[in-house]
């Protein structure tokens, strides 16, 4: 896999561009591309005879968020939702790089909800990861368990989720139960089931109050999209 491209699975040849648009529109970011690193260019222009100023399709995504581990007032103006991978590269870079300071920007502003996307062809040790998360989150430790899963990215293995559980205090017993009966396998594998037939085809992609961002774009763009919808400029 090429160092620039987000870790993707062929299930749909749909891509979401449409909040890309937005941007370039009412901000004049020309950005013609959703893959960390790549150079911006131009959004090419059809040979015939467009319009001066062809008005943006602007798509919302129905993307439930009940149910899900979520951080964040439940009535906050902004709900972001993540379709991610415990041990995808590009989660873990936008983790480290934009997660943190995304929700510092926006005190009370954000509810944030986590919905996993285990890529499990590429990533053997994705969906125990998912499955370690869910469990941690019986225990009302969902998110500190979050954080340590991305901390430790580059060495997940089934040995360490009972030593993460240790270092957050749990009930290990409970814990290892929980992994060992599958418990939230059903759940998971409806995230996954929801997402390709969406259309989602790779990690991480985002919805910001359903305007759809792929890949893992950097605190900028997430912050001209959240101010944009803040102030009423990008239509409902």
């Amino acid at each position: 896999m090429k160092n620039d491209q987000p870790d993707t699975l062929t299930f749909k040849t749909q891509h979401f561009y449409a909040v890309l648009v937005i941007l370039a529109f009412f901000s004049g970011l020309l950005i013609g591309y959703v893959v960390w690193g790549r150079a911006p260019r131009a959004i090419a222009r059809p040979s015939s005879d467009p319009p001066a100023e062809p008005t943006p399709t602007i798509r919302r995504y129905d993307i439930p968020t009940e149910g899900f581990p979520s951080i964040g007032p439940a009535d906050a103006p902004i709900t972001i939702v993540e379709f991610s991978d415990f041990q995808c590269p590009y989660c873990k870079r936008w983790h480290d790089q934009v997660y943190k300071p995304l929700m510092a920007a926006y005190p009370g502003k954000i509810r944030f909800v986590y919905r996993n996307l285990p890529l499990t062809q590429i990533h053997p040790q994705a969906m125990n990861a998912a499955e370690a998360a869910l469990c941690a989150g019986e225990q009302n430790a969902y998110w500190q368990y979050h954080d340590k899963l991305f901390e430790n990215a580059n060495r997940l293995n089934d040995d360490l989720y009972a030593i993460l559980a240790t270092e957050l205090g749990l009930d290990v017993t409970a814990f290892e139960n929980c992994m060992n009966n599958d418990t939230f396998l059903d759940d998971i594998q409806a995230d996954m089931e929801f997402a390709f037939n969406l259309g989602i085809q790779s990690t991480p992609t985002f919805f910001i109050n359903g305007l759809a961002i792929v890949g893992a774009q950097p605190l900028a763009i997430f912050q001209q999209v959240i101010e944009d919808e803040l102030a009423g400029k990008i239509p409902k």
